[in-house]
C-alpha cells in the first residue's frame, strides 16, 4: 500500500472526498441546477415551496440599492425592508452576487453551484474526518459514502437549500477530533467555520458552535489555562455577531413568522429509523415507514441501515470483547457528551413524541418557550450527534477487523447495504427534479388574465389580511413587476408594523380613499366584503379571483374597465354569499356542530343588504327558509335555516329570495 505523507494524504482525501460528493450530486440532479440562466426548478419548486422563497428573497435584494448593512431586500416587507436571510435565500452569496449584479444576464441564480459547492464540501470534511480513524485513503473515501448519501443532506438540498450546508457539522467535528488528539483549540478553519455559519444560515450557528464549546471546554480542563480557549471561543462569537450584523440580521424587528412555537417541529423518537420523508418519500427499500405527530416531519434523521446495521454489530461485538469502554470515552469527552444531550434534549423538546403519540408535553415557562421558539424548528439541532453516530458506525467496524481487507470489506458492505437502502428516496428525488424542472409540482395559480393586466400598473401589492393564497408565486410576481410587498411570506417579518400598516390601509379604504398605486388584496372574504364599499365606485375594479390553491379578493384601481374571465367574479349586486370558512371548537367551516341548523356568515354592509327582507338562503336550486338572523356577536352574522344539514352549503355560492307571500 502507498505511503502518503500525513499532510498529502490530508489534501488528498480532502479533494477526492470533494469529488465523490459533486459526483453524487451530478448523479442525482444533473448538470441542468448549474445553468445560472435556468430558473425554472426555482420557481417550479422543489419537493415543496421553500426554494421559491429562497429565489423570490434573491430576486427583491438584486433590485434594492447598495447600502450597508447588506442584504436588505427594501421591497420585501415594505416599507421597512427585511434581511434575506429571512428568506433563506444565502445571504454570503445573495451579497457577493449583488455586488456582480450589472454583469450578470437578467435572469441568475446561484443556488444549483451553491448546492454542488455544499456537496463537494461535504465529501471533502467527511473524508478527512474519517482518516483520523483509518489509515490509507480506501477506508475513508468508503465510508465518505455514509455522509455524501446522508438522507438529512438530501432532504434539504434544493429545498431547504441553505440547510444543505451540513459541511459545517463535519468541518466543526473534524477539528474537534483533530484537536483533542494535538491539544489544540485555535484552529484558523475553525474560527473561519463558526463566522460563516450565520452567513449562510444562522441554524447552523448553534450547531457548529457546541462542538467548538466542547473542545475549548476540553482544552481548558485539560491545560488548567481557561483563559486562552474562552479569549478564542468569545473572539469567534464577536465576530459571528459582527458578520449577523453586516448581512442585516438584526435589521428592524423580525418577529412574525409561523404560528409553531417550539415543541411543534420536535424530534420523534423514532427518527433514527422512521424512513418518512417530506412530501411522501420513503427513503428506505427495506425499513417500513413510522407515524410521526405534528411537525415531527421537519426532524427527519433517518440513519439509514447500512449505518444502523453497522452501528448494532460494532456495539454488540466491541462489547462481547470487552473491547467497549463507554465510561473511558465518556471521561476522555465529557464536554461533547454533554452538547450533544443539550442538542438531543433540545430537539426532542418539551412536547416528547414517540410514532403517533405524543407521550408528554412537559410544562415550560411561556418566556422560556418563545426565547426557543427563536430556533423553533428545534428538531434539526440533532444533526451532531447525527453525524457522529455516522461517524461512530464508520469506526466502530474499522474496529472489529485487524487487517486491512476486512475492514475494507466491512466498510464496503455498509456503504453497499446504505446506498441500496436508500436507492428508492434519491430516485424519488430525481424524478421530483425533473418535475420541478418542467414546473408540474406547483404550478402556479396566477393563471387568471387579471394578473397580466394588473402587471405594470402598481407599485405596491398591498396584503390586507394574513397571507395571501400561493403566496411564493404571488411574491415571484411581486419581484418580476418591480413592486413591493408587505405579503409576510418570508420565515420572519415585522408582525407589529405589518398589523398597524394594515390598520391604516383598512382606514382609508373605509373613508373611500384608494392610493392608485397599490393594488390590494384580501386572504379573508369578509373583511373584503367590509372594506369595499366605499370604494367599489371609484374607478377600481373589485372581485374575485380564484386560483388553483385558494381565492384572492382584490380591489385593483383604475382597472374599472376589466373584463373578467372566468376565473374572476365581480363585485356588484349578483355577487354570491358563501359561509366563512370558520371553524372551532362548536364551529366547522361556518356550520354550528351541535344541530348543524345554524350558519356563520362574515358581517358586512354587503351581507347585510343581502340579508334584508329575505326569506330564504338558496343554494343548487334548493331554497331554505330563514328562520331567524343573530348578529349580537360583532362580526358575525348567524342565521338559523330550515335545513337537515346545513353543511351541504359548504364551499357554496349562495343567493337570497325574498319571503314567499
Amino acid at each position: 500500500m502507498l505511503k502518503l505523507h500525513p499532510p498529502r494524504r490530508d489534501r488528498l482525501l480532502f479533494w477526492a472526498g470533494g469529488l465523490l460528493g459533486a459526483a453524487a450530486f451530478l448523479l442525482v440532479f444533473g448538470l441542468s441546477p448549474l445553468d445560472v440562466a435556468n430558473d425554472a426548478f426555482c420557481r417550479g419548486g422543489f419537493i415543496e415551496k421553500d426554494i421559491q422563497q429562497h429565489y423570490a428573497g434573491w430576486l427583491f435584494y438584486r433590485q434594492s440599492a447598495l447600502r450597508f448593512p447588506l442584504c436588505i431586500a427594501e421591497s420585501i416587507n415594505w416599507p421597512d425592508g427585511l434581511s434575506v436571510a429571512y428568506t433563506d435565500s444565502i445571504p454570503l452569496l445573495a451579497a457577493f452576487f449583488r455586488l456582480l449584479s450589472p454583469l450578470l444576464p437578467e435572469t441568475f441564480q446561484y443556488f444549483g453551484w451553491f448546492t454542488l459547492v455544499c456537496f463537494f464540501l461535504q465529501g471533502a470534511f467527511g473524508a478527512r474526518l474519517l482518516g483520523l480513524f483509518a489509515k490509507g485513503c480506501a477506508l475513508p473515501l468508503l465510508g465518505d459514502l455514509l455522509f455524501v448519501f446522508s438522507p438529512v443532506l438530501w432532504e434539504r438540498a434544493l429545498r431547504h437549500t441553505s440547510l444543505a450546508a451540513q459541511f459545517f457539522v463535519l468541518g466543526a467535528l473534524y477539528y474537534y477530533v483533530r484537536g483533542c488528539r494535538e491539544g489544540r483549540y485555535a484552529f484558523p478553519g475553525l474560527f473561519v467555520l463558526n463566522l460563516l455559519t450565520i452567513t449562510v444560515h444562522p441554524y447552523f450557528v448553534p450547531m457548529t458552535y457546541a462542538v467548538t464549546l466542547a473542545l475549548v471546554l476540553q482544552q481548558a480542563v485539560r491545560t488548567r489555562r481557561p483563559a486562552g480557549p474562552f479569549v478564542f471561543l468569545g473572539a469567534d462569537l464577536a465576530a459571528t455577531a459582527a458578520a449577523g450584523w453586516a448581512i442585516g440580521l438584526f435589521h428592524g424587528t423580525a418577529s412574525g413568522g409561523s404560528d409553531a412555537l417550539y415543541g411543534y417541529f420536535s424530534m420523534n423518537l423514532n427518527s433514527l429509523w422512521n424512513p418518512a420523508g417530506v412530501g411522501g418519500m420513503d427513503w428506505s427499500l427495506f425499513l417500513p415507514v413510522q407515524n410521526q405527530v405534528g411537525g415531527n416531519y421537519d426532524a427527519f434523521a433517518y440513519l439509514g441501515l447500512g449505518a444502523l446495521a453497522a452501528l448494532a454489530a460494532s456495539l454488540i461485538t466491541l462489547a462481547w470483547r470487552r473491547a467497549l469502554h463507554p465510561l473511558r470515552l465518556l471521561r476522555r469527552h465529557w464536554p461533547l457528551a454533554a452538547v450533544c444531550a443539550a442538542l438531543t434534549v433540545f430537539a426532542v423538546s418539551h412536547t416528547i413524541t414517540a410514532n403517533g403519540a405524543t407521550l408528554a408535553v412537559l410544562p415550560l415557562p411561556a418566556a422560556l418557550i418563545r426565547l426557543c421558539s427563536v430556533f423553533r424548528s428545534g428538531g434539526r439541532m440533532f444533526w451532531p450527534v447525527y453525524y457522529l453516530l455516522l461517524m461512530a458506525a464508520f469506526a466502530g467496524l474499522c474496529r472489529l477487523g485487524r487487517r486491512q481487507a476486512v475492514r475494507l470489506a466491512l466498510v464496503g458492505g455498509m456503504a453497499a447495504l446504505q446506498l441500496l437502502d436508500l436507492s428508492p428516496g434519491l430516485w424519488q428525488r430525481r424524478t421530483a427534479f425533473a418535475a420541478a424542472q418542467r414546473q408540474e409540482a406547483f404550478p402556479t395559480a396566477l393563471t387568471s388574465d387579471f394578473w397580466q393586466e394588473a402587471a405594470g400598473r402598481y407599485t405596491h401589492l398591498a396584503a390586507m389580511d394574513g397571507i395571501q393564497a400561493d403566496a411564493l408565486h404571488l411574491a415571484l410576481y411581486a419581484a418580476d413587476n418591480g413592486m413591493t410587498t408587505n405579503d409576510p411570506f418570508a420565515a420572519r417579518y415585522d408582525a407589529a408594523a405589518l398589523a398597524a400598516q394594515q390598520k391604516t390601509l383598512t382606514q382609508e379604504l373605509a373613508e373611500g380613499t384608494l392610493r392608485s398605486d397599490t393594488l390590494y388584496l384580501f386572504a379573508v372574504e369578509g373583511n373584503f366584503l367590509q372594506a369595499v364599499e366605499p370604494v367599489s365606485g371609484s374607478g377600481a375594479w373589485c372581485g374575485r379571483i380564484d386560483g388553483a390553491e385558494g381565492s384572492w379578493y382584490v380591489i385593483a384601481p383604475g382597472m374599472a374597465a376589466y373584463e373578467p374571465d372566468g376565473s374572476c367574479i365581480p363585485y356588484g349586486p349578483d355577487y354570491p354569499l358563501r359561509l366563512a370558512d370558520y371553524t372551532d371548537a362548536l364551529w366547522n367551516r361556518g356550520v354550528l356542530d351541535s344541530d348543524r341548523r345554524v350558519v356563520c356568515l362574515a358581517d358586512s354592509p354587503f351581507a347585510r343588504a343581502k340579508l334584508e327582507g329575505a326569506g330564504y338562503l338558496c343554494a343548487d336550486g334548493a331554497d331554505y327558509a330563514i328562520l331567524d338572523v343573530d348578529d349580537s356577536d360583532p362580526g358575525w352574522l348567524m342565521i338559523t335555516l330550515d335545513i337537515p344539514d346545513a353543511t351541504v352549503l359548504w364551499g357554496k355560492e349562495l343567493e337570497t329570495k325574498p319571503c314567499k307571500n
